[in-house]
């Protein structure tokens, strides 16, 4: 069936009824932008989706604990301190974010979501999220591209998406999104941040089961380096301004909005992959043939995360037994004996054994800035893909000087 997605203008602000704003309050040195603001016109039904590490930051406990239902009208972001592990004061500074976007917007505090990213065991200061909140809120509007660059981290630019869709209903609705991550990034959500919003109107276990699968082959097949930290959050709204009925679980709208948030959930994810910290390439894993989706996923993850792999792809180098050593080491069945790799379309190996293959031409397909691995099991219809970068010494540097 041919469908009726297509790439928009704008992010997060794409759909109607949002507006976004940041400024920069103080927690990032030298003034760099660390504070976003997402407005809500009408009251939105809120999903989403949090990190599986153990420890969670006081952010995203507070946000989970709204998360589910309807008449959410903002969320606010901050980049530079992710206000994880402090105890208490954690949570009162979780809830006193909420309170002073709220204020400033002129709604009820349990009505805001919050976020934070950044350095873990700092205690945010809320004199500077305060002061600096005036600044966001004045510059809210529909250019959403200062919000996305102030939830920013170590990353080199701005993530954002949006696409529109025709229902089967015949109406068009929006979605758009922003994220940020690029270290501690690893499938089961990572030190990554997304706000998605849209303009359908959906019931809140169908939009909660639409991110959740959107999520599951985009943000959940990303990996940069293995980590995961406490404050992987992503937000989803839905504020029913595009009009038209409810989107249901068996509404005949819901696969192609699914389809659609997928698009831009797995665009983002993609951006993630390639301004991972230090990367010079962006990979695109795909393992088909494996008796399981979760078999081929769970052998792509392996592969992405490899430092030896990523090493080699960082060289050029088709060192294609590290890949076939990486899939002996994900915990999964297959047959060895039916393994095919191929690099950029180049077969390295066959029946898991050696093939000749160009050196030279392959090495130039390794230069290049995207390559797709392809790996073929042989031994059912799982498939999967998952999409990670090269590791190359920028990332030590990068993560030796984390917190200074």
């Amino acid at each position: 069936m041919q469908t009726s997605i297509a790439c928009c203008e704008g992010g997060v602000t794409a759909a109607k009824g949002f507006m976004a704003g940041g400024s920069a309050c103080g927690i990032k040195k030298k003034g760099a932008l660390d504070l976003a603001l997402i407005f809500a016109e009408a009251p939105a039904v809120a999903a989403g989706v949090f990190t599986k590490n153990r420890i969670k930051g006081h952010s995203l406990k507070l946000t989970q604990s709204r998360i589910g239902g309807g008449g959410i009208k903002a969320v606010a972001i901050n980049s530079g301190n992710a206000n994880a592990c402090l105890g208490p004061q954690g949570d009162r500074d979780a809830s006193g974010m909420a309170e002073i976007a709220a204020l400033a917007l002129g709604v009820r505090p349990e009505e805001v979501l919050v976020a934070s990213t950044g350095v873990i065991g700092q205690r945010l200061d809320l004199a500077l999220i305060d002061a600096g909140m005036a600044n966001a809120l004045a510059a809210l509007g529909k250019d959403g591209t200062v919000a996305a660059k102030a939830i920013m981290t170590t990353d080199t630019f701005a993530k954002e998406a949006a696409v529109t869709c025709e229902l089967p209903s015949g109406r068009t609705v929006r979605i758009g999104g922003m994220a940020k991550g690029s270290g501690m990034i690893h499938p089961n959500m990572a030190t990554l941040l997304g706000f998605l919003t849209t303009d359908a109107s959906v019931a809140p276990d169908a939009l909660q089961q639409a991110l959740y699968l959107a999520t599951e082959v985009s943000f959940n097949a990303v990996s940069v380096d293995g980590d995961t930290s406490p404050c992987d959050s992503v937000i989803l709204l839905a504020n029913g301004m595009a009009g038209g009925p409810v989107i249901s679980l068996d509404s005949p709208d819901f696969n192609l909005f699914l389809e659609a948030l997928t698009r831009v959930t797995q665009t983002l994810a993609k951006m993630i992959a390639l301004d991972g910290e230090g990367a010079t390439k962006l990979i695109a894993i795909s393992v088909r043939g494996a008796d399981s989706a979760d078999t081929a996923r769970r052998i792509g993850r392996a592969v992405a995360v490899s430092p030896l792999v990523k090493t080699a792809f960082y060289g050029a180098d088709a060192n294609w037994g590290r890949i076939l050593s990486a899939i002996g080491n994900a915990g999964a069945a297959f047959d060895p004996d039916t393994v095919a790799i191929k690099l950029g379309g180049a077969l390295v190996c066959q029946n898991g054994c050696a093939v000749a293959f160009a050196e030279e031409e392959t090495r130039r397909i390794l230069e290049s800035k995207e390559i797709a691995v392809q790996i073929e099991l042989g031994s059912g219809p799982g498939e999967a893909m998952v999409w990670t970068c090269d590791l190359s010494p920028e990332y030590v540097r990068i993560n030796g000087s984390y917190r200074s």
